[in-house]
């Protein structure tokens, strides 16, 4: 259920986010942990502590990233500003002008093995694995669909989801934290010109010998050059143009989108989906419980049949009501069918000698929707109507006769087509 427009609110959500996480380093403020809400009055009510040596580098380096994305694309020019910030750092003595640096990093490997959990702890650590799993299994099902539809490709959720079992299964063993699939790496490793899985292959080797040997560079790198790569990569998952097109197009997916981006924003990334995909699958219900029930007339000088409502042009067939639900017909939806059906047959202004039920849009009838259009039947045939069922598939007939409805839908004959029954009709009528 994470449609398209989830995914559009849930990319300009996060971005949002992520750059309310960024701005305070970049301008040399103590750092927060919060809502998006929470993070951008932290940052307004912070701008007259404002480092001006701590923007002055967090400012050099977002220009070069930003000229370096418009005329070096595909050119690894955040590594290079990085390298940049560590020798500028160790060079001038950035912290010693109040640039706040990344710090000590631990070098070397941690000690494997398994980690001692008694049954006692289950009770603690089950909820909380609970939801770290959901928590990564949706950001990185997100995360995977948001670069599949921007590159190309198919997303098997399967594979990412062994994925991640194996990734944690080894952080288990490493004492490590638990892995998912980041927004903010991903699109830095984006920005690198990053296209296959190789490039993981490649950083886990690279972050392994920095780990085993140059950690120590690391503790120079200044944050403010750190959060100006971030948030460079961020800048482009904002699509405000996409908004304008859903304003435009489908206001109810505008409003899934703004729900997903609003949810991000106040609730942080899963339970942005979460409510984004929750009012998307309550959308699809509301529809699914109303589907357009078409009634038909003939196209002119064809025997094939269209909606009315849409082609004026259509001939209506005198003595005939033809209906056609498009939908698969189930217990939530088949009263909202019957009733239009009822409607527009009492509703006409010459009472019809035969109201035809063109099922060929049903893909599926479930038990209750048989019955009650049986029922229907019966009550249009107490009114000296006859009802008729055509172009039923095979599986839709199958179930039908089952229920023991066949013969008062008309006998579900699969050589009777709608143009068969009209012509039928007026054979009759003459």
């Amino acid at each position: 259920f994470i449609s398209e427009s989830v995914m559009t609110g849930f990319k300009c959500g996060v971005a949002l986010f992520l750059a309310s996480t960024q701005l305070p380093k970049l301008f040399g403020m103590p750092g927060t942990h919060g809502d998006f809400w929470e993070n951008a009055a932290h940052f307004l009510r912070g701008l007259g502590e404002t480092n001006p040596a701590s923007l002055a580098v967090g400012g050099s380096a977002l220009a070069v990233l930003v000229l370096g994305k418009i005329f070096l694309k595909n050119k690894p020019v955040a590594l290079l500003v990085v390298v940049g910030g560590i020798v500028a750092s160790s060079l001038l003595g950035l912290e010693d002008r109040g640039v706040k640096l990344l710090g000590a990093v631990p070098q070397g490997l941690p000690p494997l093995g398994l980690p001692a959990i008694e049954w006692a702890d289950l009770n603690t650590l089950l909820p909380l694995a609970i939801a770290c799993f959901l928590l990564g299994a949706v950001e990185s099902a997100a995360i995977g669909r948001m670069f599949t539809a921007k590159h190309g490709g198919r997303l098997d959720a399967n594979q990412e989801f062994l994925a991640l079992a194996a990734a944690n299964l080894a952080a288990g063993l490493g004492r490590g934290f638990p892995v998912s699939g980041g927004m903010s790496q991903s699109l830095v490793n984006e920005g690198g010109g990053a296209r296959t899985p190789l490039s993981g292959a490649f950083a886990a080797g690279i972050i392994l010998l920095v780990v085993l040997y140059f950690s120590h560079l690391l503790s120079a790198l200044p944050q403010p050059v750190l959060a100006a790569v971030v948030l460079v990569a961020v800048s482009g998952l904002f699509k405000l143009s996409t908004l304008k097109e859903l304003w435009r197009g489908d206001r109810p997916e505008f409003v899934v989108a703004m729900a997903a981006l609003i949810g991000v924003l106040g609730s942080g990334l899963l339970r942005g989906v979460m409510i984004g995909a929750l009012i998307s699958l309550v959308q699809l219900l509301r529809r699914a419980s109303r589907p357009h029930v078409a009634e038909l007339g003939r196209i002119p000088g064809t025997q094939r049949f269209s909606d009315l409502e849409r082609h004026a042009d259509n001939e209506a067939i005198t003595g005939v009501m033809i209906f056609r639900p498009e939908a698969s017909l189930i217990y939530f939806n088949v009263d909202h069918v019957c009733d239009e059906i009822r409607s527009r047959v009492s509703g006409a202004t010459e009472r019809p000698a035969l109201v035809v039920l063109d099922l060929s849009a049903a893909a599926h009838v479930d038990l209750q929707a048989a019955h009650t259009l049986a029922a229907l039947a019966g009550e249009i045939g107490a009114r000296g109507i006859r009802f008729l069922t055509v172009e039923a598939r095979a599986s839709v007939r199958d179930r039908l006769r089952r229920e023991g409805v066949a013969t008062a839908l008309g006998g579900l004959d699969r050589h009777t087509s709608l143009a068969d029954a009209v012509a039928a009709h007026r054979e009759n009528s003459t």
